[in-house]
């Protein structure tokens, strides 16, 4: 069994959406051969709680207009550090990045296929590091400046 045309418009749409937000490391896999409830699953990521929500509300505002999808579920909203959108078909998982190292879903879902993604998704592969490089050298040369 394969992810359905209607998961992959699904996934395309949303991972356009959310490369708009400046998302990071947007990936998509076919977890349709390993489980019954969902075709696939996007992951994305951002560095603070507020850009999570930001693009979490665009996805959804993108697939309700574009293709006429409303998610059954939305949870994490309080915290803003992992929300996921289950649309039956797919379930989307915008993470802070820090969530996103540690729980590490793409461990889990690594032998699954990798759907194809808009080009504007896929250059949003390694932003998550990159951010991180550059945080960790402003936060050093801060540190530098107080002594």
């Amino acid at each position: 069994m394969t992810a359905t045309d209607r998961s992959i418009e699904l996934i395309s749409a949303a991972a356009q959406a959310a490369a708009d937000k400046l998302a990071h490391d947007i990936i998509a896999y076919d977890v349709s051969d390993v489980l019954s409830i969902t075709d696939a699953f996007l992951l994305a990521s951002a560095p603070n709680d507020r850009q999570v929500k930001s693009i979490v509300d665009e996805i959804e505002e993108r697939l309700s207009k574009e293709l006429g999808a409303k998610p059954v579920r939305r949870e994490g909203d309080r915290d803003a550090r992992w929300i996921l959108l289950d649309y039956v078909d797919i379930v989307v998982h915008v993470q802070h990045s820090e969530e996103r190292v540690f729980y590490a879903l793409e461990r889990l879902w690594k032998d699954c296929p990798e759907l194809d993604l808009p080009a504007d998704a896929q250059q949003t592969r390694g932003k998550a590091a990159e951010h991180a490089k550059l945080q960790a050298e402003e936060d050093a040369s801060e540190f530098g400046e107080v002594r």
